[in-house]
């Protein structure tokens, strides 16, 4: 029987050279990472879809720990149910009792928005003020259109219900049995990295609970509170900009200045008086929750800085759209901890060495 034979011949693929190896070896880690890159950028929707689905069970899951600080007796999936069936109430009445006076109104917010920018241009063209290429009319339009998504989803037309939906069901699934999503993720990392993991995703979970609740106490507190006061005061589609306040108030720094720009514009609708008393609202409302309720929750949170946050919405919001935006955030939050985690690792190993 013939003898296998055996090639010793060095080939193509093979390289002798160390140094060469080395540098070698560093091109495929960065070929690699770019390729990862290249997947993640074209794997982006479902990516986000995935990082949603985490913040809304996050959200789920700091609502049932609420409920058992009071009804530590009620079993885990009963508070989950119940935080479920709260967040369903809520939404039904909104489209129920409140649904057709704020369709209403939001038929009605556009023209009275464009009104408003039209004599802001004629005013500024008596005084001397030329606005060739800036085009009010056009950003009035822009704007319109921008909160238009939020508008329409009061009224029962929710865009991107698909989405919605996905997030909605993935969710359930994450905050349902958090442990095996975590251990599985876990499994594929080094042993050795596996308890350093299961601390970050510990301290990551807690962080996005405190993020999103000071989220939503700013806009029940934003939007309830300028409700109340342009109801008080006889302001036009009052429920409409409250509910608008409340909702934008998930978008730090970019939510606040929209929905203050829309309030002022329909206040001055109805003269100058109520235009600044909607200026006035407008500051209060943004005084009590920046100096009271974000610095309460910064506290046990992340702490983000105002200018990263701004920086990381401009960013997600351009490559992601809307979701993007209101996930950048909780992303820059979970980030930041994952390398503050991983210093404090670097330092632990120096100091046992």
């Amino acid at each position: 029987m013939d003898e296998p034979v055996v090639v010793t011949k060095t080939g193509p693929a093979d390289i002798s050279d160390g140094l060469i190896r080395r540098e070698a070896k560093k091109a495929a880690v960065w070929l690699a990472v770019a390729g990862l890159f290249a997947l993640a950028v074209i794997l982006a929707q479902p990516i986000m879809v995935i990082i949603g689905g985490i913040v809304f069970a996050a959200m789920i899951d700091g609502g049932q720990r609420l409920i058992a600080r009071v009804a530590p007796f009620l079993p885990r999936g009963v508070r989950i149910a119940l935080v479920l069936l709260g967040a369903l109430g809520f939404f039904v009445w909104l489209v129920t009792f409140a649904g057709g006076q704020i369709a209403a109104q939001a038929a009605q917010f556009p023209a009275v928005v464009q009104t408003q920018l039209a004599r802001l241009t004629a005013w500024a063209a008596s005084h001397g003020v030329t606005l060739q290429d800036f085009n009010l009319q056009q950003i009035a339009s822009q704007v319109v259109g921008s909160v238009g998504q939020v508008t329409r989803a009061v009224g029962g037309l929710l865009g991107g219900f698909t989405t919605g939906f996905l997030i909605f069901i993935l969710s359930i699934y994450f905050v349902i049995e958090p442990d095996i999503y975590r251990r599985g993720f876990a499994w594929m990392m080094p042993e050795a990295s596996r308890d350093h993991f299961e601390g970050t995703a510990l301290r990551m979970g807690k962080a996005l609970r405190m993020l999103l609740f000071g989220r939503l106490l700013g806009m029940a507190v934003e939007g309830l509170a300028t409700w109340a006061l342009l109801a008080w005061w006889g302001v036009p589609m009052a429920a409409l900009l409250g509910l608008l306040t409340g909702l934008l108030a998930f978008l730090p720094n970019i939510g606040a200045p929209i929905s203050g720009l829309l309030m002022v514009l329909v206040g001055f609708s109805g003269g100058t008086e109520m235009g600044l008393f909607c200026l006035a609202v407008y500051i209060v409302v943004q005084t009590v929750d920046g100096n009271i309720i974000v610095p309460m929750v910064a506290k046990r949170t992340a702490d983000l800085a105002p200018a990263l946050v701004l920086g990381a919405q401009l960013v997600f919001g351009l490559l992601f759209g809307i979701l993007g935006l209101m996930l950048a955030d909780p992303i820059v939050a979970m980030i930041k901890i994952a390398l503050e985690r991983q210093a404090e690792r670097n330092d632990a190993n120096r100091a046992t060495d």
